[in-house]
């Protein structure tokens, strides 16, 4: 069976930029352990697979090692290969996925995902967090699914070198490390060895947690960020009620097919 598949740079305008995603789009679903094994061999971060489903789309996402509740730059990268290359003629994709309902809206090259926000708590920074992470924090957050770790400058974010194993042992999807930055509102980094990816270049789930967070503390709606991965990603952020609005650029690497 030949399965096409796109790899996207998303949140970035420029190709070897942003955080690349792997899109298989179906039409029918494989069973788990093959799509499983589909990312494991795409060795990204993510692979994205959906299939069309009365108007909407049904879309899962894959680490190497597990499936994921949500995914933001998959999504971006999915929704990218909907109407770059399925020639999709509205200006907004609904999709269904593990995390509810998701969206995706068109304006000219920019796409903007509507995802519900993050609910998180302020906690006491457990004594592995900061050891794996090696820098102790000014705040320490638990969300839904993954920890945050706040900070007083983006320097002290570009400085950090985790100990994977340690971190790989925090009961989490993930670690984000965030702190205000000179240039955008805020930066951050997202670290989940537990999930099968060391550092993730940029993550668009993380902005349903760091976005609530810099809202508030910045008493503003609408943010800029980045991520200061290697790669580096440019995201916009804007809290809406109990949803975030997630916005960004993609381009696309590579269109191909796969056997299976």
């Amino acid at each position: 069976m030949k399965i096409p598949i796109f790899q996207i740079d998303a949140f970035s305008r420029e190709l070897f930029h942003g955080n690349p995603a792997a899109v298989c789009p179906l039409t029918d679903w494989l069973p788990d352990e093959v799509m499983q094994q589909i990312a494991m061999e795409n060795n990204l971060a993510e692979t994205a697979f959906f299939v069309r489903e009365q108007g909407r789309y049904r879309i899962r996402w894959f680490t190497p090692e597990l499936e994921v509740d949500l995914c933001g730059h998959a999504t971006l990268a999915s929704a990218f290969v909907i109407f770059q290359f399925q020639h999709y003629p509205g200006t907004a994709i609904e999709f269904d996925s593990r995390s509810g309902f998701l969206k995706v809206t068109k304006n000219g090259d920019l796409l903007t995902m509507n995802f519900p926000a993050d609910s998180v708590k302020k906690i006491a920074a457990p004594k592995e967090l900061v050891l794996g992470i090696g820098l102790m924090p000014v705040e320490c957050y638990q969300g839904r699914s993954d920890y945050m770790l706040v900070y007083g400058a983006p320097e002290e974010i570009e400085s950090i070198k985790p100990d994977m194993v340690r971190l790989a042992a925090v009961p989490a999807r993930g670690v984000i490390v965030t702190a205000p930055g000179k240039t955008v509102d805020f930066v951050s980094r997202f670290f989940a060895p537990q999930s099968g990816v060391p550092e993730d270049p940029v993550t668009g789930s993380a902005h349903t947690t760091l976005t609530p967070y810099w809202a508030a503390r910045l008493g503003k709606d609408e943010l800029t960020a980045m991520q200061l991965s290697k790669r580096r990603g440019w995201i916009s952020c804007r809290l809406a009620g109990d949803r975030v609005e997630i916005s960004g650029h993609a381009r696309a690497y590579l269109t191909g097919e796969i056997d299976v």
